[in-house]
């Protein structure tokens, strides 16, 4: 648990940090109406890229959600055995699905929308080749709909929660 904290600190100071190494230069997009999108000034549009480099919050209030799993958003604690079964299945980008839909609701709940989110966190256990971009490419579809990429962090973690987790996904968000 504290190598997962050093690891969420860590992963908070980076972001911090590019976001204020980026925060001179010139806008190219919008997002929200309280975020601008930060690219360097000679950004190459031709690459894909599925997320931005720093996004500059103008107005708002920061939304931290908490780390979701394939779970329910509500479940029983400690964990019950029948629940991990069901929805703790050996497929990364299924729990991925499961997962940002619980995401997706408590954005919805709080009065926001993908168009918000500044950061996303994405922690997967038992790494494969090729699970950084399964992984990626789940979570980018609940936002290319709103043509916002927000900035990512994705890492490989010696463990989760439980040993079927292969997920967890934090999101930080603005809103008015």
């Amino acid at each position: 648990m504290n190598a997962r904290k050093s690891v969420c600190t860590s992963a908070a100071l980076a972001l911090g940090a590019l976001a204020f190494a980026f925060a001179a230069t010139p806008a190219r997009a919008q997002s929200g109406n309280h975020l601008e999108i930060i690219h360097h000034p000679n950004y190459d549009k031709s690459v894909f890229m599925p997320f931005s480099p720093a996004i500059k919050v103008k107005s708002g209030k920061i939304l931290w959600l908490a780390g979701g799993t394939a779970l329910p958003v509500y479940h029983d604690h400690p964990h019950k055995r029948e629940q991990i079964l069901k929805y703790l299945t050996n497929d990364l980008e299924g729990q991925v699905r499961q997962t940002m839909d619980g995401i997706m609701e408590t954005l919805k709940a709080a009065g926001a929308s993908p168009k918000d989110v500044v950061h996303v966190f994405i922690f997967r256990a038992r790494p494969r080749m090729g699970d950084i971009g399964k992984a990626s490419a789940v979570v980018n579809s609940y936002f290319a709909p709103h043509n916002h990429k927000p900035t990512t962090t994705n890492l490989a973690v010696l463990e989760l929660g439980e040993p079927e987790q292969l997920v967890e996904i934090q999101v930080v968000a603005v809103v008015d």
